[in-house]
C-alpha cells in the first residue's frame, strides 16, 4: 500500500550522484527535481564530470537539476559557472556562499544571475547569509538559496524556526527566489518543511525509500512491527 502524503506543497528534488538510481526518477511525479554535488559524485566513483552530467541531462531533460562548481577562485567560478549553465536550459549552477577561505561571493553570484544564469546558492547556513544571497539574487534569473538544515540541527539547532525565518527573508526580497531545505535527516523533515512553507526539500536515497511511510496509520505500524519481531525472533530460532 502506498502512504504518500497527496496533500504536499513542498517540491521534492532526488539527491544523488548515481545514475542507475537516478535515471528511472525521471518518470517519478513525485520527484520534481534533482541536486548533485562533488562529495556525492566522488563517492559514486565518478569520474569524468561532464560525461556525467551529460548522461544525467540525458535521462532528464526536463527538470531542474543542480550541478555545482568545482573552482575556489572566483574569476575562475564565474567562468564555470557560464560553462555549466550552458549545459542545458533545465540547469542550475551551484555556487557556493562563500569560498573555502570564507570570502563571500555576492557580487559574482549577482553578476551571473543577471546574465540570465540560474543560481543554486548553496552551503548556506547563517540567516546572514540568506539576507545576502536574496539581496544578489534579487530581480535576476530563476533561482534558489540552499540552507543546510540538516547540518544545522548537527550542531544542535533547531532547523524548524531557523528555516522559518530563512523563508520569511526569501518572501520579503523577492517572492521568486525558492528556499530548499537542504541534507534532511529524516522523513519528519520532509513534514517540517511543507508545515513552514519551504518551497523544495532534497531527499538522499535512504530517505526515499521511507517516503512511502508518510501518512501511514500508526496502528497498522504498530502491528507490522509487533509481526517482525515475531518474525525475526521464528527465523533466528530462538528459545527461552
Amino acid at each position: 500500500m502506498t502512504w504518500v502524503r497527496d496533500d504536499l506543497s513542498v517540491k521534492i528534488f532526488a539527491d544523488g550522484a548515481d545514475l542507475d538510481d537516478i535515471a528511472p526518477l525521471a518518470c517519478d511525479p513525485l520527484i520534481r527535481g534533482f541536486t548533485t554535488n562533488p562529495t556525492l559524485m566522488r563517492q559514486s566513483g565518478i569520474k569524468d564530470y561532464a560525461a556525467f552530467a551529460r548522461a544525467v541531462l540525458k535521462a532528464i531533460p526536463d527538470k531542474p537539476i543542480s550541478f555545482e562548481v568545482l573552482a575556489d577562485d572566483p574569476a575562475e567560478i564565474r567562468r564555470q559557472g557560464l560553462a555549466i549553465a550552458e549545459w542545458g536550459d533545465n540547469v542550475y549552477v551551484k555556487i557556493p556562499v562563500t569560498n573555502s577561505e570564507g570570502v563571500a561571493l555576492e557580487g559574482l553570484i549577482h553578476d551571473l544571475s543577471h546574465r540570465g544564469v540560474k543560481i543554486n546558492v548553496t552551503a548556506v547556513f547563517t540567516l546572514d547569509q540568506v539576507w545576502s544571497s536574496c539581496l544578489a539574487l534579487k530581480g535576476g534569473a530563476p533561482s534558489v538559496v540552499s540552507v543546510f538544515a540538516g547540518r544545522i540541527a548537527d550542531a544542535g539547532f533547531d532547523p524548524v524556526p531557523h528555516m522559518r525565518a530563512a523563508l520569511a527573508i526569501c518572501r520579503s526580497v523577492d517572492r521568486s527566489i525558492e528556499l530548499l531545505w537542504a541534507s534532511p535527516r529524516e522523513i519528519l523533515n520532509v513534514v517540517q518543511a511543507d508545515e513552514i512553507g519551504v518551497d523544495i526539500i532534497t531527499v538522499t536515497e535512504a530517505i526515499r525509500g521511507k517516503l512511502h511511510l508518510l501518512g501511514k496509520d500508526l496502528g497498522e505500524f504498530s502491528r507490522e512491527t509487533v509481526l517482525m519481531f515475531k518474525r525475526d525472533g521464528e527465523a533466528a530460532g530462538f528459545r527461552l
